[in-house]
């Protein structure tokens, strides 16, 4: 039996769990899991004697057709609270996050009035985070012209890196990067041992594209005009630009939400060269495809975009070979009139695809049908995610030593997607009426369920402590 001891030992846990089926860094596995303080104290095989005798004021026993998992960590969230908090919010994004079996989120840099491309700004993320939060919760800096000079004081105050965009934004207080101030953020960034994020199209190719979208016969309520003026080449030519500054620098780079097949040899070539770059994708370009798009519906407008069937199984490719490290929602809520439902025009309805909810029956509906088995699934939208922002050991796994962390999945469960049962604050999905598989039962932070009425969540610190 593996256990910690001296304070928070075996003898005075304040959880157990009996688990028939859990996902384990050794794989699928019956467990006994103790909790003493928060954390895991005890992970025995169920079968070890000792294991029989473990006792605690809560005893959860799971049923035969659930699976322990560690708390999924979803490092891509824009909850764009404070400045369009009606867009979304602390309260109802991490309500959301805990019904989708997430325990951890990051918080993106833009969206929020102030961004949080200054201390200042970050300052007021915590303010207005603060005893709000259901799960444990950090903070992604910003680069943008003119704030190289912010970022050391951004990584002091705990962010976990710090994201850039190559394009516009689509908000005017994110202004995007040319290629000499992203390795001017990039060098910085090294130099303070963090790392750069980056949303990677370039504007060159966009703006040759855009013209398709007004050309006479391109209808606007068609995915397919939307979908010419965001092109793959612009992901490609942009990610070649990210992998050339990395090399230059030898700062480590991020690749946020990549939908582009054409983008995942450059980044292959990259790493096996020892160049630090990593990759993510998200749920809805491996499940999703342009060409069943229908006319008008915007709740399926996201940047990039969804690309068609061959591209998503070669993301799929990209992930069962490592290219690829991570599953991420990049959950990007608006209000449903900035969808512009009533003229179903892609062209001008805003970008983002709200689902952190969901992204994991999303995710493992889509796996499944593949035969990729259900640790896949929770090494890609949990223990890689933890191990990324530094947190591996601490949240993503079930080790003894981690946060309790936990969600419970009934994995053979179907259930429909009904937006009215979304806790995100606006029911906008495109997996509205969907049936998927794998509902989560309940989820635990720190050894404690997550009820959705009295926010327990932290605010993190990339060092290791709180914010």
């Amino acid at each position: 039996m593996s256990s910690s001891r001296g304070e928070g030992g075996v003898s005075d846990l304040d959880l157990v769990v009996r688990a028939p089926r859990a996902i384990t860094p050794q794989g699928e596995r019956a467990v006994v899991l103790g909790v003493s303080g928060g954390r895991i104290a005890v992970l025995a095989d169920a079968d070890d004697p000792a294991a029989a005798g473990l006792t605690a004021p809560r005893v959860l026993d799971l049923a035969a057709d659930e699976v322990l998992l560690p708390g999924l960590v979803d490092a891509h969230v824009h909850v764009n609270e404070p400045g369009r908090t009606e867009w979304e919010g602390f309260d109802s994004a991490t309500r959301a996050a805990a019904l989708g079996g997430v325990t951890t989120v990051v918080d993106m840099p833009l969206n929020s009035v102030p961004p949080t491309t200054t201390v200042a700004g970050l300052r007021a993320k915590h303010e207005a985070a603060r005893g709000r939060v259901h799960v444990d919760t950090g903070f992604w800096g910003g680069a943008v012209p003119g704030n190289t000079g912010e970022l050391a004081g951004l990584v002091a105050a705990g962010v976990f890196g710090a994201k850039c965009f190559t394009a516009p934004s689509g908000v005017p207080e994110f202004e995007h990067v040319d290629a000499a101030q992203l390795r001017e953020a990039l060098a910085e960034l090294h130099r303070l041992g963090s790392v750069l994020l980056v949303h990677a199209e370039d504007p060159g190719v966009l703006a040759d594209a855009e013209g398709s979208a007004h050309a006479e016969d391109a209808d606007p309520r068609h995915f397919a005009t939307f979908l010419a003026t965001r092109p793959a080449a612009a992901e490609d030519a942009a990610v070649a630009m990210v992998v050339a500054a990395a090399r230059a620098t030898g700062g480590r780079v991020h690749v946020v939400h990549l939908a582009s097949a054409g983008a995942l040899p450059l980044v292959a070539a990259a790493q096996a060269q020892g160049v630090a770059v990593t990759a993510e994708t998200c749920p809805h370009y491996l499940v999703l495809d342009a060409d069943a798009v229908p006319a008008g519906a915007t709740e399926f407008k996201c940047c990039p975009p969804v690309r068609d069937a061959r591209t998503r199984e070669a993301l799929w490719r990209g992930l069962r070979d490592g290219v690829l490290g991570s599953v991420v929602s990049d959950h990007s809520p608006c209000t449903p009139d900035l969808k512009d439902p009533a003229t179903g025009d892609f062209t001008t309805a805003w970008g983002g695809i709200a689902s952190v909810q969901l992204g994991l029956p999303v995710l493992w509906t889509a796996a499944r049908a593949r035969g990729v088995p259900l640790a896949d699934v929770v090494g890609w939208t949990a223990t890689a995610t933890a191990a990324r922002l530094g947190l591996g050991g601490r949240k993503g796994s079930l080790v003894v030593g981690a946060d309790a962390d936990l969600a419970v999945l009934a994995p053979e469960e179907e259930f429909v997607v009904d937006p009215a049962a979304l806790a995100h604050r606006h029911p906008v999905t495109p997996y509205a009426g969907a049936r998927l598989r794998g509902v989560v039962r309940s989820t635990w932070l720190r050894g404690a369920p997550v009820d959705g009425r009295t926010p327990r969540g932290q605010l993190l610190h990339a060092a290791g402590g709180l914010a």
